[in-house]
């Protein structure tokens, strides 16, 4: 018949059969090991850093030279550690990856083209982004002509104008067009979506956003 005594009798006999069980898992045998899996951890921990960037810039939470400054820092930074790592067993960034279950899609591609997506706008597309400045001055000018004067109706473009207007490093850091984006930019922060400018400011704004793309046609000139 099976007892309560017995079983712990079992119990014990299993236990002191295997030793093992209680024995310490050291990844490592050796120091040379250790700083293998120290390198390992550095670059996994990179990796994960710079898809938190990414998502962090799509959001819009943090500014474009922000942005830039720490991104071109951690591309660095992950191309040092990855040749710590670099093996027959990892030949490239893709493989160490897959092998550890790293699902950073965006952080991938970043490394993938070597450089922060606001340099890749600047110096890849500079037509594009000329393109994109006149039109958003031009929409935002409209906007406003047509009454549309809330906060939620004009920070996304006024927002957008900015970012590309920071990433081309052939405008001047002082150009005073610049300098008015952000100042209203900052005027909406301060207001809830359904805020909206009264007259005065939509006038002011108007012609701060002409007197500015003026300005920049001339700096591209």
């Amino acid at each position: 018949m099976y007892s309560a005594n017995s079983g712990r009798r079992h119990e014990r006999r299993f236990d002191n059969n295997r030793p093992e069980l209680y024995e310490e898992v050291k990844l490592f045998r050796n120091a040379r090991e250790r700083e293998k899996y120290d390198n390992m951890a550095d670059l996994f921990a990179l990796i994960q850093t710079l898809q938190c960037l990414e998502k962090a810039y799509i959001k819009d939470a943090v500014t474009a030279k922000e942005y830039t400054e720490a991104c071109s820092k951690l591309l660095a930074q992950i191309s040092a550690a990855f040749n710590l790592v670099k093996s027959s067993t990892y030949p490239d960034i893709p493989t160490f990856m897959k092998e550890y279950y790293l699902d950073c899609p965006a952080a991938l591609q970043r490394i993938e083209e070597g450089k922060p997506i606001t340099v890749q706008d600047n110096q890849g597309n500079m037509s594009k982004s000329i393109a994109d400045v006149i039109s958003l001055y031009i929409t935002l000018c409209d906007k406003l002509q047509m009454d549309m004067r809330a906060k939620d109706e004009l920070y996304t473009d006024l927002k957008c104008l900015a970012d590309v207007l920071d990433r081309m490093s052939n405008i001047p850091p002082d150009f005073e067009g610049k300098k008015k984006v952000y100042f209203w930019v900052s005027e909406l922060d301060k207001l809830s979506a359904a805020d909206t400018l009264d007259e005065e400011q939509v006038r002011q704004m108007v012609f701060d956003l002409e007197s500015s793309r003026e300005a920049f046609v001339r700096t591209l000139n």
